[in-house]
């Protein structure tokens, strides 16, 4: 679903040098004002703001690598935890998950589907695409209604729900619809209304302002 995501950030130099060199991603652009990575089949770019921002997104792993993953990450950040733990398995999905933070405080999630194999050393090439990207809004009943008008369908509930953390789309791959001020899973971040685009695979974009209203082109 994912061909390309730009974020927004008041850290940029900080975050390329952590995207870059301490998760060592590929670099494909780079200027003064904005970087762009390779993660798999997806692109992620950060663009300079003057204001604080803050994300979630999740990435697809293979998930016979996880306890690879994991060894891999523990090497270069600090796993968050919950409840003590650094891991959890989630039964909807049937794929496990770890968690980090990344020097502006966005919320990565490593997520292994159990269903999908690769066989060979963990690394940067072992990300596949995004599977999850968050887009948090005040007017989450709207926005969900225009995700579904081009196609997005909900995932686990049968409507929009407002105050509720909402998944749409399918398979491997969702938009994550969510109201502000809901604590994000293993982190004591908070969701905030951040703008944002996303690119995708049949060349339709998602545009969330500052207020969190959406704009499809």
């Amino acid at each position: 679903m994912f061909k390309a995501v730009m974020f927004y950030t008041n850290h940029l130099k900080k975050l390329k040098g952590f995207y870059g060199n301490v998760l060592g991603l590929p670099i494909l652009e780079a200027s003064s004002s904005y970087f762009t990575v390779s993660i798999g089949k997806s692109t992620l770019t950060f663009c300079e703001s003057e204001q604080p921002t803050l994300y979630h997104f999740a990435i697809n792993i293979p998930g016979n690598q996880f306890k690879l993953a994991k060894q891999w990450a523990l090497e270069r950040v600090t796993l968050n935890r919950e409840d003590a733990v650094d891991e959890i398995y989630y039964t909807r999905f049937n794929a496990d998950a770890f968690y980090f933070e990344d020097p502006a405080g966005n919320v990565i999630e490593f997520i292994a589907r159990r269903s999908v194999d690769k066989w060979s050393d963990f690394s940067v090439e072992s990300l596949l695409n995004f599977s999850e990207v968050s887009i948090t809004t005040p007017f989450v009943q709207e926005v969900g209604e225009q995700l579904q008008d081009i196609g997005i369908p909900i995932s686990g509930h049968v409507e929009i729900e407002p105050d509720e953390l909402n998944f749409l789309g399918s398979k491997d791959t969702f938009i994550l619809l969510v109201p502000p001020n809901r604590r994000w899973y293993f982190s004591k971040k908070m969701s905030e209304t951040s703008p944002l685009e996303i690119e995708l695979n049949d060349g339709q974009r998602i545009i969330v302002t500052n207020q969190g209203k959406a704009q499809i082109k």
